[in-house]
């Protein structure tokens, strides 16, 4: 079995403007004389690899601990795009009518337009997911959004596709169980030889 870790480090990973920097703190250390060794961490929901759970920007919408696991597990799409809005035309021209997982590969520099983000949301899609820190770009984020949570389609944000091959996956991004927030971290992967998760 081939995994490809799609997940970028917390400490490392971009930090969106205006979101708190990650700190760790350690607690006990062995080589200070503790019995082992013991940290508490702070970060932003959103930073590094992370699912966007409806409530985001629902203000009804179903928090992180109530999204659907199933969402998260099953053959992905892993799809190549230019730097810049991926738009309605690019969806409609791309995304295979029976795609459920879409992954947006476009150097973390592609975004989804306000058409673009509602041809996806229309379609069979249970998740979209991007390398970049957002679906959205700054200063246009309501619309790709809400276009997407609206429709109860979760977020897989702030992947590393550098190693990955545009085309056709197994993909496993379990949202952490934190209750009543609007996202969590996530550890994802993709597996490249799938052949024996085949369709009952």
């Amino acid at each position: 079995m081939r995994i490809i870790d799609i997940s970028r480090d917390i400490f490392e990973a971009e930090v969106y403007p205006g979101d708190p920097e990650p700190r760790m703190q350690r607690v006990e250390r062995m080589e200070e004389g503790d019995d082992c060794n013991l940290s508490a961490l702070y970060f932003c929901l959103h930073n590094g690899t992370h699912i966007d759970a409806p409530r985001h920007f629902i203000e009804d919408g179903i928090t992180a601990e109530e999204l659907d696991l199933n969402r998260f597990i099953g053959e992905c799409l892993v799809l190549e795009a230019p730097e810049g809005p991926i738009n309605g035309d690019f969806i409609d021209e791309n995304v295979p009518e029976d795609c459920e997982r879409l992954i947006i590969k476009g150097n973390g520099k592609a975004y989804f337009s306000q058409s673009g983000a509602f041809a996806a949301a229309s379609t069979n899609l249970k998740l979209v997911g991007t390398d970049s820190n957002s679906v959205g770009t700054q200063g246009a984020q309501l619309a790709p959004h809400r276009a997407f949570l609206g429709a109860n389609i979760p977020l897989l944000e702030g992947l590393d596709l550098e190693k990955v091959t545009p085309g056709k996956y197994f993909l496993v991004a379990l949202p952490m169980k934190f209750s009543g927030v609007e996202a969590t971290p996530t550890r994802a992967i993709l597996i490249s030889d799938f052949v024996f998760w085949g369709k009952a």
